[in-house]
């Protein structure tokens, strides 16, 4: 065991004592000191919360650091070869778009092509589409001339489709439910996982439970296993459902023919609202995945995709926001060290008080032997105790401010009810406390161990 030396334990000692004698003393410092601390202890508490924050809504929609998002060529055997390829493998998952309606069957959605049910963003993402091509190969799309069928009980999602779990990548955060199970057999009632925006259209409509597939025949009947905040908010009404079993119903792969009315040379293909149809479109793949990706190059090269334009780009988005985020920290800490100089300067103004009322005894310490570096340790201990007690305060208030914050704040920010108080803030209170100890108290010290012996004699 590492035991302290004499003179520290002792200046330890003696200076407990002179923070026990002048009670009402102390308790001023650390008044004066309380909120400087408690401003390193939010500012370096903040940060954390900021950065954890912004990392939670921008991992929602890019992958979490570090994932890399592998585009897919278009290709009739892509998703064949991609489910194969990726079958029970860990840190990959394959993600294509399509859209689905549940409802009604044969009538027009509540909300056409996916768009949501909030006022403000509702005339986004509908309308029904074909894709057409020039002579020159110059493909656009353009409305479909069709009459619309009567609007019924039914509601249009965007649908992201699966090979394996997205939620490794975009952490998506869980409302109600659960989240799909991709450990058991593809089922003939598909499981749905639906985002906020859609839940609110199933929650103010009475929906019928069947389901269709775009480009498919037949209906089915899903089943609503949970509901996930995804990022979007309230932007678009979103489901998320393994390809597995989506293509019990519809296989990814098929090509409908073009919807009437479409324009001559137009190329077949489906029928789709706002969002894109057709198969798997990317991948994500965890560090490491190398030889997965190379694998699924060689692959689709063999069946003839053009794999020249398969680029991939690494999510790195504490990267990108780490600039920012220090800088707001460096701007926010100055403003804290300027409210701790305050509490310095009071601990400064009480400590010299102190000396002066203590004159004669530190004059009989030295003339019974005691040195003047050990006078200077016995005034820096005390102002150094009162720097520390004043950190333990300031940190026990910023955790109940932290937890108060926390439920008031839960509904609006998520990420913050899922985060406790960063001990990286408590470490910085515990410095800059010692620190204000240490500055305020260095001139009284040095005074102190200045008094001469002779002093005593005048006493």
């Amino acid at each position: 065991m590492i035991r302290m030396s004499g003179k520290f334990r002792s200046s330890l000692i003696i200076g407990g004592q002179g923070i026990r004698a002048r009670k009402l003393r102390t308790l001023l410092s650390m008044m004066s000191l309380f909120l400087g601390v408690l401003a390193v202890i939010a500012v370096q508490a903040g940060g954390q919360v900021a950065e954890k924050a912004m990392l939670a809504d921008i991992e929602l929609m890019r992958g979490v650091d570090g994932t890399e998002s592998l585009y897919l060529p278009q290709h009739e055997k892509t998703t064949e070869i991609v489910r194969e390829t990726l079958q029970g493998k860990k840190g990959v998952s394959a993600h294509g778009q399509t859209q689905i309606t549940i409802g009604e069957p044969n009538t027009t959605p509540l909300n056409p092509g996916g768009s949501s049910f909030d006022p403000r963003y509702s005339s986004y993402g509908g309308g029904r589409y074909t894709t057409v091509c020039d002579a020159s190969g110059m493909c656009y799309s353009q409305p479909v001339d069709e009459k619309q069928p009567p609007k019924g009980a039914a509601i249009e999602l965007r649908t992201t489709m699966m090979v394996g779990d997205i939620r490794q990548f975009r952490p998506f955060r869980l409302v109600s439910g659960q989240w799909l199970d991709f450990d058991s057999a593809p089922s003939m009632s598909p499981q749905v996982v639906i985002n906020t925006a859609a839940a609110e259209g199933f929650k103010n409509n009475k929906i019928p439970a069947e389901l269709h597939v775009q480009g498919g025949s037949k209906n089915a009947t899903p089943r609503i296993v949970g509901v996930v905040d995804d990022g979007q908010g309230t932007y678009s009404a979103t489901a998320y459902m393994r390809a597995d079993e989506l293509q019990n119903w519809a296989p990814v792969e098929a090509k409908p023919p073009a919807a009437s009315g479409a324009a001559k040379g137009s190329m077949p293909g489906a029928v789709r609202g706002g969002g894109s149809g057709g198969g798997l479109s990317s991948v994500f793949l965890a560090p490491g995945s190398e030889g997965i990706k190379q694998t699924l190059k060689a692959r689709l090269a063999a069946a003839g995709a053009e794999v020249a334009g398969m680029n991939s780009q690494r999510a790195d988005p504490r990267k990108q926001m780490e600039s920012m985020l220090n800088v707001m920290k460096m701007i926010f800490l100055g403003m804290a060290s300027l409210v701790l100089l305050i509490g310095v300067a009071g601990i400064l103004n009480v400590g010299l008080a102190t000396v002066g009322e203590r004159v004669e005894e530190f004059a009989l310490r030295r003339a019974v032997g005691t040195s003047r570096m050990l006078l200077t340790f016995i005034v820096l201990a005390e102002t150094l105790l009162t720097g520390l007690l004043t950190a333990l305060a300031a940190i026990g208030a910023g955790v109940l401010g932290f937890e108060v914050a926390a439920m008031m704040l839960s509904g609006k920010l998520p990420a913050l009810a899922e985060m406790s108080f960063p001990w990286q803030a408590g470490i910085a209170g515990v410095i800059a406390g010692l620190v204000a100890g240490l500055l305020g108290g260095l001139i009284p010290a040095i005074r102190a161990a200045r008094i001469p012996i002779s002093t005593v004699m005048r006493a």
